[in-house]
């Protein structure tokens, strides 16, 4: 028989990070290049303006400053990091993997590392990944990454997409806990449906956004009761609902089938973008910076995308 630790640690996030590129395109920018305009971009997507990677960013660069900085903001060193994921559908390269790379820069030796690809969802995926591997004794501590560069997949006269994606990375280190602060992850897929989203001519994202918005809003709500649910959290005991920032519109409408009208819901999009698995991570970093997640905070994540697929677990914020 296999030897097992006496009792089982809990898992728990210690510390956040992020970063955003410095270009900022806003609505107008965009109106100079497509058929469309400020109003026509907000009302169906919320956005205002995104951020946009310059010539020197790279999904693995925006990865090592945003675990950089969630190492530091944890007061860890990089030795005391022996598992490394990073969750992208952006990479340019298939191999070698992000994660490898990632973590040699940051000075880390010899980790456990790979990638994780499930689109949108890919932080949530790698989350619950990352808590089983404490809890399991496979790690100690976990840096867990979401990084896109979208800018580079999208077809920038196409309206329908080019007013959507942005770029960016946000960063968590999951570390042993005497309590479980990440609770399990509720995840799973709707492959009958691949064919909504999806990379056209192998070089220009493209989704039928209809189907997808009736998907995400008659679906997934369920999704984030369950995984309230499996927690053993009600709903009016959250203090954030943190969604994936696909769509304003999508966001909101998940939001009020929750039942919890006093939880913050994170509204990132507005000045990021939809930075797909980059996009949960960056927003709860954000509000962490902000104050608005005050320590022992209780939030919903949910991530959900291509595939099409979902995953979502309740987080106690340190």
């Amino acid at each position: 028989m296999f030897s097992s630790p006496s009792t089982s640690p809990g898992a728990a996030i210690v510390a956040f990070g992020d970063y955003q590129p410095a270009q900022v395109v806003t609505n107008a920018d965009l109106m100079e290049r497509v058929d469309t305009t400020d109003e026509w971009i907000q009302s169906r997507v919320g956005i205002r303006e995104r951020r946009i990677a310059g010539p020197d960013d790279t999904v693995e660069s925006m990865a090592v400053v945003a675990g950089g900085k969630a190492l530091a903001a944890g007061g860890m060193a990089p030795e005391d990091i022996d598992l490394v994921i990073v969750a992208t559908c952006t990479a340019r390269d298939q191999i070698p993997n992000a994660a490898a790379s990632v973590a040699a820069k940051l000075g880390i030796v010899a980790p456990g590392a790979f990638d994780v690809n499930a689109a949108c969802a890919g932080f949530c995926y790698a989350l619950g990944i990352a808590s089983d591997a404490v809890r399991g004794g496979s790690a100690r501590n976990v840096l867990v990454i979401g990084s896109e560069k979208l800018s580079d997949w999208v077809d920038w006269d196409d309206r329908s997409t080019c007013v959507i994606f942005a770029d960016g990375a946000g960063a968590v280190v999951v570390s042993a806990s005497e309590e479980q602060a990440v609770g399990p992850v509720v995840w799973g897929s709707s492959g009958e449906r691949a064919d909504k989203i999806y990379l056209r001519d192998h070089k220009y994202l493209y989704q039928e956004g209809q189907a997808v918005f009736r998907w995400t809003t008659t679906e997934l709500y369920k999704v984030a009761l369950e995984a309230l649910d499996r927690a053993g959290v009600d709903p009016s005991e959250l203090t954030a609902f943190v969604p994936h920032q696909a769509n304003l519109r999508i966001v909101e409408s998940i939001a009020r089938k929750l039942g919890a009208p006093q939880a913050l819901v994170a509204r990132d999009i507005v000045t990021a973008g939809n930075t797909s698995s980059a996009s949960v991570p960056l927003a709860l970093s954000r509000m962490v910076e902000r104050g608005e997640l005050p320590s022992g905070s209780t939030v919903l994540t949910l991530g959900f995308g291509a595939g099409l697929v979902y995953a979502a677990q309740v987080i106690r914020i340190p």
